[in-house]
């Protein structure tokens, strides 16, 4: 992974690390989930919208035979991965949650590998399975509850497997397309379907606390805004296999940032995990880019 690449995911990681703290303390602070998650994209696709109107700026029009994989993409990397989770939450603890949603890089190495014809050596390989075993932990150490099938459970996975998908299929647009006009784009398709949550979104903005309004100020502009152009920079400039791996990274700095956001300190098992979760990145990052170094001067 090239340095531009590797810094642009690491920023976004610690952006959307620290999403999970802020939707929490935002409905701590009285918002209901599905009026926040409205919220959230409301805000940004304005800051799109700023960005687009700005003195200066033009926006590359789509061309029209990428209109519809635009939408689409909109739909099931904003929509159908937020919503999906949103309502899957409900029934299922967020422990077993995140343990699905941990899975994330599995699903989009897998995808990259049989759609982007990218390749993974033996390490790549390792470096995924020794992450999932730290989102494992991490999960035993943050839930009481057993796993379970449920109608919540097939909600959250198919929200992941959205990203997966939205994460891969977007990077041949990347060759075309800036990565602030695509994401733009992405944006403004994915909060469409979400206007369904719009009644009483007036009157639950007046019952929260100003707290939980500067939580969701922050939600919308950065984990919602920011952070999916920096990903989308990432992935314009790497391998989507390598750069997906460091999402092993976000559950443990979501626990760090809890920590110092909350006040909410995780056990033993969780920081092991996190540790675990860690060292995957490393696997994948430093000791397989330097096995393919060495492979390349023998050869």
């Amino acid at each position: 992974m090239n340095k531009k690449a590797f810094w642009m995911a690491a920023f976004t990681i610690i952006i959307w690390s620290s999403g999970f703290a802020g939707v929490r303390a935002s409905i701590l602070g009285g918002y209901t989930p599905a009026h926040l998650v409205l919220l959230r994209f409301l805000i940004a696709s304005g800051v799109f919208l700023l960005y687009a109107l700005w003195p200066g700026v033009h926006i590359k029009l789509p061309e029209k035979k990428d209109i519809p994989r635009i939408i689409f993409l909109g739909l099931i990397g904003i929509s159908v991965y937020h919503i999906g989770f949103t309502f899957g939450v409900q029934t299922v603890s967020a422990g077993t949650a995140s343990m699905i949603i941990g899975s994330a890089p599995i699903f989009t190495s897998i995808i990259a590998i049989i759609v982007l014809k990218e390749r993974m050596d033996l390490f790549g390989w390792i470096g995924l399975g020794i992450g999932f075993i730290g989102i494992v932990l991490i999960t035993l150490g943050t839930s009481e509850a057993a796993f379970t099938i449920s109608k919540g459970t097939l909600y959250i996975l198919i929200s992941t497997i959205a990203t997966s998908i939205f994460f891969v299929f977007q990077k041949p647009l990347l060759a075309k397309y800036h990565p602030i006009d695509l994401t733009a784009y992405f944006t403004w398709a994915g909060t469409l379907p979400m206007l369904v949550f719009l009644p009483g979104l007036w009157e639950n903005m007046q019952n929260a606390d100003f707290s939980a309004h500067i939580s969701a100020l922050y939600v919308g502009v950065f984990p919602a805004a920011v952070a999916y152009v920096t990903w989308a920079m990432a992935l314009s400039a790497g391998n989507t296999t390598t750069i997906s791996s460091m999402l092993y990274l976000e559950p443990a700095l979501a626990i760090m940032i809890a920590w110092l956001w909350l006040k909410e300190w995780p056990n033993a098992l969780s920081l092991i995990g996190g540790a675990i979760a860690i060292s995957s990145v490393f696997v994948v990052n430093f000791v397989g880019k330097k096995r393919h170094i060495a492979k390349k001067k023998l050869g």
